[in-house]
């Protein structure tokens, strides 16, 4: 083998650096940061719609498996089908801005970086949450789905909503953490981001954890359906659960993940 050929073979083994594993997403958050309103509203609107399958996912598997004590570890892996929907179609998904956006805000901190971080934050979660209104109206009031799988997910649902507002906002903690450590680990990853997905989101639903967007379908199915209270769904649920996954995704996971590259960066400024 020649010289060459041994560089490259040891160049394709070697995981990317922290460092470089942060420019793909810095760049990618870039990016998201220069898309017009429009564009954002109509993906997170989509992303909205599919994450819904999660919630399906798991109603069809707890209504068809038999009522044994390991159904609810498998009945999880329902809860990965939104998220491989998602991911994988490129949608915008409010929880994976939590890191992917902050990273060009933390390398170039101003009012205006800041400023264009809360409008697509607030673009994108709104438009999820439409989405999700969408899908939980779908559910409720139409045939898209069979009926035999409504008791399922108000039960899902119900489960969901069942926490008072310090515990759904520390339930919200570790699925921030764990979604955005998704999006750090899926670029070195590229050969098994299917899999990746999978036992990522598995682990956020086999740990009663909780996600904002999957958890605004179950939260608007129960709305719509007379099942709980606006204020309920509001203060009990939505606002602990988004300040959960913000402090996970951003307070802590990204911060951390900044903290080990950034003497790098500042070491190695960008052209």
């Amino acid at each position: 083998m020649t010289k060459h050929k041994e560089n490259q073979t040891v160049e394709d083994a070697t995981s990317l650096a922290p460092r470089l594993i942060y420019e793909v997403i810095r760049r990618e958050g870039e990016e998201e940061l220069d898309r017009p309103a429009k564009s954002l509203i109509w993906s997170g609107i989509a992303a909205g719609l599919m994450i819904s399958f999660s919630v399906l996912g798991e109603a069809i598997l707890r209504t068809y498996l038999p009522d044994m004590p390991s159904r609810h570890l498998i009945e999880n892996l329902g809860y990965s089908l939104g998220f491989l929907l998602v991911i994988l179609g490129r949608l915008q998904l409010f929880t994976e801005n939590t890191i992917t956006t902050v990273f060009p805000f933390v390398a170039k901190p101003n009012p205006q970086m800041l400023g264009s971080v809360l409008r697509l934050w607030g673009i994108v979660l709104a438009a999820n949450v439409v989405g999700a209104l969408v899908a939980a109206c779908l559910f409720a009031f139409t045939p898209a789905i069979p009926s035999d799988l409504l008791p399922a997910i108000a039960e899902l649902s119900e489960h969901a909503l069942g926490y008072d507002p310090a515990t759904a906002f520390m339930r919200a903690i570790p699925a921030g953490i764990l979604v955005a450590a998704l999006v750090w680990m899926i670029p070195q990853s590229p050969g098994s981001v299917f899999w990746l997905i999978v036992a990522i989101t598995w682990l956020i639903a086999a740990g009663d954890f909780a996600h904002i967007v999957a958890g605004s379908v179950e939260m608007w199915f129960l709305l719509v359906t007379g099942s709980t209270t606006a204020g309920d769904a509001v203060f009990a649920f939505f606002l602990p659960v988004l300040a959960g996954n913000v402090v996970g995704g951003t307070l802590v996971f990204t911060m951390l993940a900044w903290g080990q590259v950034q003497e790098e960066i500042d070491e190695n400024p960008k052209e």
